[in-house]
């Protein structure tokens, strides 16, 4: 059989797919494959695939860790299945990154502080800093006790891992022809990260309507709604998914697109790196919009 992964053949979908896995995730994909840039290029129109697979394990992870621990406790340990799902690929990305920026060097020093394997005081506090806040929105979501609610944990992952191949098309390499990002270099003029996008907006719209169904048959208690903006009357319960659906990828795309930029600004360009930090920063960035889109509506 002809090795779809080698040279400049087009993978099929299957080891395009088995890649996104492998390469952003330690779900069990056993298929042997050659990082080819070929393949790499193909693998991320499943990004958003491969965020709404973590994202279903964390909400579920949610749903059980709800029930059976307080807040707290739960959310500690869902941010620590979480991190193990992506294997901390990006939040070494995090870290590094926060390493070079926060040093206040010249680009040339940055990019080779961000280089270095070890972790710096920055990156440390980085890092602690981000799980730290992600622990804390967890706790929030299952302390409000309609955990069916926290269906939209999923669409945080779909949007952050789209918009990395955004970010791959969209800004230069700083390094060049050198690291990671050389590796996605070209991405078939966009057409991958539009694949990408309409990959991302089926994923939101079925995570929306299972979020829709679980709230339906799970409906909470909704008399705080008659309370709430008393000036406009009380809102419907079916309008927080609703709303998230649309509102999350909005957010996604004008937060990412001002913080690349700024990175781009002071590096040059994006590395493997900065994807992964920017990863990170807008999966923080989405629940909060989600936690005060549930402030607004809260059901």
């Amino acid at each position: 059989m002809k090795d779809t992964t080698a040279g400049s053949a087009v993978p099929d979908r299957k080891h395009a797919a088995a890649a996104a896995f492998q390469f952003l995730s330690r779900f069990p994909v056993k298929t042997q494959l050659d990082f080819v840039p070929t393949l790499l290029r193909e693998s991320v129109v499943y990004y958003p695939l491969v965020g709404a697979a973590i994202g279903l394990s964390v909400w579920l992870a949610a749903a059980l860790g709800g029930v059976l621990l307080p807040a707290l406790p739960a959310a500690v340990l869902i941010l620590i299945i979480w991190v193990w799902l992506t294997g901390g690929l990006h939040l070494d990305g995090w870290m590094d990154t926060a390493d070079g920026l926060l040093s206040y060097r010249s680009r040339e020093q940055m990019l080779e502080i961000m280089k270095d394997s070890r972790v710096g005081a920055m990156g440390v506090i980085a890092c602690v800093l981000l799980l730290m806040m992600k622990a804390a929105l967890i706790a929030d979501i299952i302390a409000r006790g309609n955990w069916m609610y926290g269906a939209l944990l999923i669409l945080p992952m779909i949007w952050s891992r789209w918009f990395m191949v955004y970010a791959m098309s969209a800004w230069p390499n700083a390094r060049g022809n050198e690291g990671l990002a050389v590796l996605f270099k070209g991405l078939g003029e966009r057409k991958e990260v539009e694949r990408s996008r309409n990959t991302a907006i089926r994923l939101t719209l079925v995570s929306g309507v299972v979020t829709f169904v679980a709230v339906w048959l799970f409906k909470p208690d909704t008399r705080i709604a008659d309370a709430m903006v008393s000036g406009f009357g009380s809102l419907p319960w079916w309008l927080y998914p609703i709303a998230a659906v649309i509102v999350l990828p909005v957010a996604c795309y004008f937060i990412g697109k001002f913080v690349a930029a700024q990175i781009s600004s002071r590096l040059g360009g994006l590395t493997g790196d900065t994807y992964g930090a920017i990863n990170e920063l807008l999966e923080a960035a989405l629940l909060t919009v989600l936690i005060l889109l549930q402030g607004l509506f809260w059901l």
